[in-house]
């Protein structure tokens, strides 16, 4: 495919034989390029650092507006019940007082629900450290239950930057069908993001069919997963719907800094899987300029499309990061 994309002065040109390697250089031109291929280790700081263990500032919902709202149809029901004529006897009030019960509990349970929420929102958010997170781990299995969804999707945001597999068997021990519609999806959402991080689109795939991306109104969880789902459709051979699904969303939107990353990752498989060499070539860009090692992500992984692992290589190189292959001639 001809690539007629602008680039850089020596961008994109022929290699010699021997794949990515090149000419033997003079060892002062050698010792200038000093760099090394980024490993699995560094890969996951700098996603860590892009993309993980952030929690919310302040609590998802208004309580105060809630509350408020609540007291609200309270108080007209009471006043319904007042204004009633004597006949209708004492079933108003008690109308009225079970109205007023039911959401005095609401009330709490939602201000436990906030306050839990809010206090491992605080965990992830400070665990920012192999030893941060293994003691954010810890305080999860004693402030907890074991069988608390919370807790276990919180455990595994912290194990999957470590530890990928502990964190599915985290995710596989909820059962979805016990859970409320939006809970079970953030799972499903999760469960696919590792399986896609781990080479295993197939499965990915599986658990991205069941996500409803209509229903979900926040947006940055509508953003995240689209973009799972859209990486699950382009590894899998449907590249122009998950390009047609990622075109709804703009990855430079400040609301969506947490998962920008994810979101030009998924762009640059789509593009791959479409043979679209000079979109693949702007994404990795995008992606070096936010950090180099995230074009690791592309390099010696399972089931990379070899377009987007070429033109990774190539640019990681162009940029000293990789060790180059010497061909004498």
């Amino acid at each position: 495919m001809k690539d007629t994309d602008e680039r850089p002065p020596g961008e994109g040109a022929v290699q010699p034989p021997g794949g990515f390697g090149r000419v033997a250089e003079p060892d002062d031109a050698k010792k200038k390029k000093k760099g090394k291929r980024p490993n699995k280790d560094e890969v996951q700081k700098e996603l860590r650092q892009l993309t993980g263990g952030q929690g919310p500032d302040k609590p998802p919902v208004d309580f105060k507006k809630l509350v408020l709202r609540g007291a609200g149809v309270v108080a007209i029901a009471w006043i319904i019940s007042l204004f009633l004529p004597a006949q209708w006897g004492w079933w108003p009030k008690a109308v009225a007082g079970a109205v007023t019960v039911i959401a005095a509990g609401g009330a709490v349970r939602l201000r436990r629900y906030l306050d839990k929420n809010m206090k491992i929102g605080a965990l992830l958010k400070g665990a920012d450290s192999e030893e941060a997170r293994k003691k954010a781990l810890e305080q999860l299995g004693a402030d907890f239950k074991k069988d608390d969804t919370s807790a276990a999707l919180a455990k595994a945001q912290l194990l999957m930057q470590d530890d990928p597999r502990a964190a599915l068997l985290t995710l596989e021990a909820i059962k979805l069908d016990k859970q409320l519609a939006p809970v079970a999806a953030q799972v499903r959402a999760m469960r696919a993001l590792i399986h896609l991080t781990l080479g295993e689109v197939q499965e990915a795939k599986a658990l991205t069919e069941a996500l409803d991306l209509g229903k979900q109104q926040e947006p940055k969880t509508r953003a995240m997963f689209a973009t799972v789902a859209s990486e699950a459709w382009a590894r899998t051979g449907q590249a122009k719907k998950a390009i047609d699904t990622l075109d709804l969303f703009n990855p430079e939107d400040p609301d969506l800094a947490e998962v920008k990353a994810q979101m030009w990752r998924a762009r640059a498989f789509a593009y791959a899987a479409n043979n679209d060499i000079k979109g693949v070539g702007r994404v990795l860009r995008k992606l070096a300029d936010m950090n180099p090692h995230l074009l690791g992500m592309f390099i010696g992984q399972k089931k990379v499309h070899p377009l987007l692992e070429r033109e990774a290589k190539q640019l990681v190189m162009k940029m000293g990061m990789m060790p180059r292959r010497v061909v004498r001639r």
